[in-house]
């Protein structure tokens, strides 16, 4: 296992676990097991920062996000364009229609142990940040070393940038208009600006629109389900395919075949965790966690299943292989007429659009989250809620860089090879994420020796985190298998380059964490001394203080 292991200290596991106030709570309720407004328009939430409780406060308006909009944040950011294009890959990698689908069975298997793995770190620690929060919990030694290296994988990373340039092509290609590289995109900057401009200066209405994008997401796959049980019917524009008389013929003995198809399915999945990182502006955040977690799991697992096998209804299995990423296009070619296909380019354009307000959403409040923690130059810009009660900096930030991987490299490997970086490191992330929380019930706890332990209100299970961090293990891993001839992701770069860039990136951090920490207070003869202050919105933040070394 990683060295953080290594790390991992006994005690100090005092944990605040019961619900987050919400805006039902009574003005002048106080509890030490839920958190507490202290004003009209504050709450102070718990939080565990060098083992000791400390006061997280943040502003009791924000909390709008209800259990439907929680479904919703998780639903878009799990649904992008992938269903429409990744299983015609899957099938190519497996061989099989039957190999294929039991590929889909283990991906949601995975999804749900990631699902309730972070229901349990979200439900004990109900505040914004995701895996931050989980990682600074468990992982306490050395001081700042685990917040430093997720800053280098937040901040540097633009996840949003993808799925930017995927909506350009499709709006191009339903307005029949050749795609190159500059107008695809430029409807992609166009695609993340407006979404970083609503989330930024309307949280209410970006809200709406991510609700409202995945009602439209939701019917586009009712659609393709229900048209496939036509098709089984045999009421196509084409021969009926024969795809699931014999499943199982063709299966692949590839290893690497079998290793980067389970690998494709797993990330078609990633998303589980999104309602995670806005819990500090979720109502009654337990609770609703607690529903709209399973219940989007649920939804998006039902439909992935049902979407395959109306694809493989629909179009010849040679055709399913063939067709990449215009899979659905087949389909709706299919079933509809060759005029269905430019509707279905609307469709997926939107689906592109829905995850990105997803994405930036999340990502922003991550960045105003390690901006909150004072380690990184600048930290009460990025901290900060102005000027719309919203993180328009943190937001910024994530457009930002998202920008600069969408527009600065060319086409080919340069291209690919950012945006194969981008999704990584969360593999590295969640192996820690899920050793951390066997780490929490294989291990009694104490602060300054008064016994306690980590009681969430839910819990994952041990057997649930060793399965999430053998299958994190497995997608840290497998991507160094070597290709067979001919499936290199790249024309001229390593197959794994993308890897070794990823976790330099979290190097990065720990980089920075040894010249911020260790080298300059050395020089300088100081030691760097925390202290959280309150801003004008009413929201805490970190400040390090140089406090002289005495003798």
């Amino acid at each position: 296992m990683p060295s953080f292991f290594n790390h991992l200290r006994g005690g100090r596991d005092a944990l605040l676990h019961g619900r987050a106030s919400d805006e039902s709570s009574p003005p002048d309720s106080k509890s030490s097991e839920q958190g507490k407004i202290i004003a009209q328009d504050q709450t102070v939430e718990p939080a565990i920062l060098e083992g000791n409780v400390d006061n997280y406060t943040t502003s009791e308006s924000r909390r709008q996000i209800g259990w439907i909009s929680a479904v919703f944040l998780i639903f878009n950011r799990m649904v992008g364009t992938g269903i429409f294009a990744t299983p015609s890959e899957i099938l190519s990698l497996s061989g099989s229609v039957g190999l294929a689908l039991f590929m889909w069975v283990v991906g949601m298997l995975i999804c749900f142990a990631g699902m309730l793995v972070y229901m349990e770190f979200g439900t004990g620690i109900p505040r914004n940040g995701g895996e931050k929060n989980y990682l600074e919990y468990v992982y306490r030694k050395p001081k700042f070393l685990v917040t430093a290296m997720y800053a280098g994988y937040v901040v540097l990373l633009g996840w949003a940038g993808s799925n930017s340039v995927i909506f350009g092509e499709y709006i191009l290609n339903a307005a029949q208009v050749e795609v190159n590289r500059w107008n695809q995109r430029g409807i992609g900057l166009a695609c993340i600006t407006t979404a970083f401009l609503i989330h930024g200066l309307a949280l209410n209405w970006g809200l709406r629109l991510q609700n409202f994008l995945g009602i439209v997401k939701l019917l586009i796959l009712a659609l393709i389900i229900i048209s496939g049980f036509v098709a089984l019917g045999g009421h196509l524009q084409i021969e009926k395919p024969d795809n699931f008389s014999n499943a199982f013929a063709g299966t692949t003995g590839s290893a690497y075949g079998v290793v980067t198809a389970l690998y494709n399915v797993i990330w078609s999945y990633i998303g589980y965790s999104n309602a995670n990182y806005a819990l500090s502006e979720t109502k009654d955040a337990v609770r609703t966690l607690k529903k709209a977690a399973p219940a989007a799991i649920i939804l998006v697992s039902i439909l992935y299943m049902l979407v395959n096998i109306a694809y493989f209804a629909a179009v010849p299995k040679a055709d399913i292989v063939s067709s990449g990423r215009i899979l659905a296009a087949s389909f709706f070619h299919n079933m509809f007429g060759p005029r269905a296909e430019r509707v279905l380019s609307v469709f997926v354009a939107l689906s592109a659009f829905g995850n990105v307000l997803s994405v930036i959403f999340s990502q922003g409040r991550l960045v105003q989250e390690i901006g909150r923690e004072g380690i990184l130059p600048f930290s009460k810009l990025w901290a900060s809620n102005k000027p719309r009660n919203a993180p328009f900096m943190g937001l910024f930030e994530h457009w930002l860089v998202s920008v600069i991987i969408m527009l600065a490299p060319p086409p080919g490997d340069a291209y690919n090879f950012l945006l194969n970086v981008i999704s990584y490191p969360l593999a590295v992330v969640n192996v820690f994420v899920a050793g951390g929380l066997i780490h929490l019930y294989l291990r009694p706890f104490s602060i300054h020796r008064n016994p306690t332990t980590w009681a969430p209100p839910f819990r994952a299970t041990l057997p649930i985190a060793i399965f999430f961090l053998l299958s994190n293990i497995y997608l840290v891993v497998a991507p160094f298998v070597p290709p067979s001839a001919g499936q290199n992701v790249y024309e001229h770069l390593p197959y794994y380059l993308h890897c070794v860039v990823g976790i330099g990136i979290l190097l990065a951090g720990a980089v920075y964490w040894s010249i911020w920490a260790i080298i300059l207070p050395r020089i300088g003869g100081y030691d760097l001394i925390r202290e959280s202050k309150v801003m004008d919105d009413g929201w805490t933040r970190n400040v390090f203080a140089r406090r002289p070394k005495t003798l």
